[in-house]
C-alpha cells in the first residue's frame, strides 16, 4: 500500500476499520451495568418531563402554560408506542445504511438476552427503553420554536411524520449497524455522536427553525411584549434538565465505567461553563446577568457537549460549554433580532446551533485517551481528533451535520405540508389571542378565585 493510500485510511477513518465484530463480545450481563443504564433512561424521561416541560412552560405566556406542557407530555406517550411498534426497529434493525429494517417490529426478539453489536453486557429490552427516551425528547425540543400558535393535533401529527422522515433515518445512520455515518459498525463517513448532538440536537435544532418560517410570526410580535409567565417554572426546569443529562450522556457509555464517569464530568463542567459565558455575555453586553441567561448557557452548554461527552476530555468539555455559552447567546440575542423570526423559546439558537458547534468541536477535541474503542488494522486504538492529530475528523463531523441538516430541513417541509391537507397548522387568531389551554383543551393552568 503506498504512503498516500495510508495517509488516506488514518485521516479519512472508514468506520468499517473500526467496526468492533460481535465475536470479541462478552455477551454476560453485568447487573451493575444494567442498573445504571435503567437510571439513565429514568432520567431522559425526567428531561422531558417534568424537566422541559416546566423550562418551556414557564416561557410561554400565563393562558398558554397547559397548552404547552401538554406537548411534550403528548410525546411521552405517543413516541412511546410508536417506538415500540417500529421505530426501534427502523433504528437499530439492519436495512441499509440509511434505514433500518422491520425484524424488531413490535419488539419482536427484543428480550432477556444481550444484544452483542450494540450492548452485551445490559438485556437487549434495556438497550431498547434506554434508546426510546432518547426518541421522546427530540420532538419535543421542536415545540419550542413553534410555541403559542400551533393546534394540537397538528402538532401530533406533525411529530408522527418527523420521526419517520427525519428522526428514525438520522438515528440508524449514526447508530445503528451498517448506518452510513456509524464509526463502529461499517458505515462509510464515520461521525463521533456519543449521545445525540446530531441526532437530537441538529435535527430537532434546525427542523425548529424551519417550523418557526413556516407557522410565521406570533400575534403581535415583536411589538407586544411576551414576557415568560414563570421564570420560576423555567428556573426549576432547567435544572431538572441539567440533573437527567447525566442519564443523557453518561448513560450513553452503555455501561458503569470509566467512559461514563469521564462523560458525566464532561456534562458537568459544559454546564456550568455554559451558564457563566452567558451571564457574562449579558454584564457585558446589559450591564447584569439575567437569571433566564444563566439557565440558557447551562442548557446550550449541555447540548453542545453531548456530542462529545464520551470522546473528550473533562476539560475539554469545559472549553466546549464555554464557546456554546458566548455562540448561542451572539444566535439568540443578535442574530434572530437581527433577522425577525420568531423562535419562541429559542430551540433553534441553543439545540440547533449548540449542537452544530459541539458537532464540529468534537472532531477537535476527541480523543482515544478518553475513549480507545476505535482500533486501527493493527489493533492499536486510532486517532480520534485534531488532538490526536487526526485533523480530517473535522471533515467528517462536517458531514455528519450537513447531512443532519438536510434530512431536518426537507423532512421537516415534507412533514408541515402533508400536515396540512389533514388540518390547519397555525391556530387562528381568535384562538391565538384566547390562547391554547381554554382553546385547544378547555382548561387553564391558574385559577384565581375571588
Amino acid at each position: 500500500m503506498s504512503p498516500t493510500k495510508r495517509l488516506a485510511i488514518l485521516f479519512c477513518a472508514p468506520a468499517c476499520l473500526w467496526a468492533q465484530t460481535s465475536s470479541t463480545a462478552t455477551n454476560t450481563i453485568s447487573a451493575g451495568d444494567n442498573a445504571w443504564v435503567l437510571m439513565s433512561a429514568a432520567l431522559v424521561l425526567l428531561m422531558t418531563g417534568p424537566g422541559l416541560a416546566l423550562f418551556y412552560s414557564g416561557l410561554v405566556r400565563r393562558k398558554n402554560v397547559l397548552g404547552t406542557m401538554m406537548q411534550s407530555f403528548a410525546m411521552m406517550a405517543m413516541v412511546t408506542l410508536l417506538w415500540a411498534l417500529c421505530g426501534y426497529s427502523l433504528v437499530f434493525g439492519e436495512g441499509n445504511a440509511f434505514l433500518g429494517d422491520l425484524r424488531y417490529a413490535l419488539l419482536n426478539g427484543v428480550g432477556a438476552a444481550p444484544h452483542a453489536d450494540y450492548a452485551p453486557t445490559i438485556p437487549h429490552t434495556t438497550f431498547m427503553i434506554y434508546q426510546m427516551m432518547f426518541a421522546v425528547i427530540t420532538p419535543a425540543l421542536i415545540a419550542g420554536a413553534f410555541a403559542e400558535r400551533v393546534r394540537f393535533h397538528a402538532m401530533m401529527l406533525f411529530s408522527l411524520l418527523w420521526m419517520f422522515l427525519v428522526y428514525f433515518p438520522i438515528a440508524h445512520m449514526v447508530w445503528g449497524k451498517g448506518g452510513y455515518l456509524n464509526p463502529f459498525l461499517g458505515g462509510k463517513v464515520p461521525v463521533f455522536d456519543f449521545a445525540g448532538g446530531t441526532v437530537v440536537h441538529i435535527t430537532s435544532g434546525f427542523s425548529a427553525l424551519v417550523t418557526a418560517l413556516y407557522t410565521g410570526k406570533r400575534s403581535g410580535y415583536p411589538r407586544e411584549p411576551m414576557k415568560p409567565h414563570s421564570l420560576v417554572l423555567s428556573f426549576i426546569g432547567a435544572c431538572l434538565l441539567w440533573f437527567g443529562w447525566f442519564g443523557f450522556n453518561a448513560g450513553s457509555a452503555l455501561s458503569a465505567s470509566a467512559l461514563a464517569s469521564s462523560a458525566f464530568v464532561s456534562t458537568h463542567l459544559a454546564a456550568a461553563a455554559g451558564a457563566i459565558a452567558w451571564m457574562l455575555a449579558e454584564q457585558i453586553r446589559n450591564g447584569k446577568p439575567s437569571a433566564l441567561g444563566a439557565i440558557s448557557g447551562a442548557v446550550a452548554g449541555l447540548a453542545t457537549v453531548t456530542q462529545g461527552a464520551g470522546f473528550v476530555a473533562p476539560l475539554s468539555g469545559a472549553l466546549i460549554g464555554l464557546i456554546a455559552g458566548f455562540v448561542c447567546y451572539f444566535m439568540v440575542a443578535m442574530v434572530k433580532n437581527k433577522f425577525g423570526y420568531d423562535d419562541s423559546l429559542d430551540a433553534f439558537g441553543v439545540h440547533g446551533i449548540g449542537g452544530l458547534v459541539g458537532c464540529l468541536l468534537t472532531g477537535v477535541f476527541a480523543t482515544r485517551a478518553i475513549n480507545d474503542a476505535l482500533k486501527l488494522p493493527n489493533g492499536q486504538p486510532a486517532p480520534l481528533g485534531l488532538v490526536d492529530g487526526n485533523a480530517g475528523q473535522i471533515l467528517n463531523q462536517g458531514i455528519g451535520a450537513i447531512i443532519g441538516i438536510a434530512f431536518a430541513v426537507v423532512g421537516t417541509l415534507i412533514a408541515l405540508k402533508l400536515t396540512e391537507l389533514v388540518t390547519p397548522v397555525r391556530m387562528s387568531i381568535s384562538d391565538e389571542n384566547e390562547g391554547m389551554d381554554i382553546a385547544l383543551h378547555g382548561e387553564e393552568g391558574y385559577v384565581f378565585e375571588d
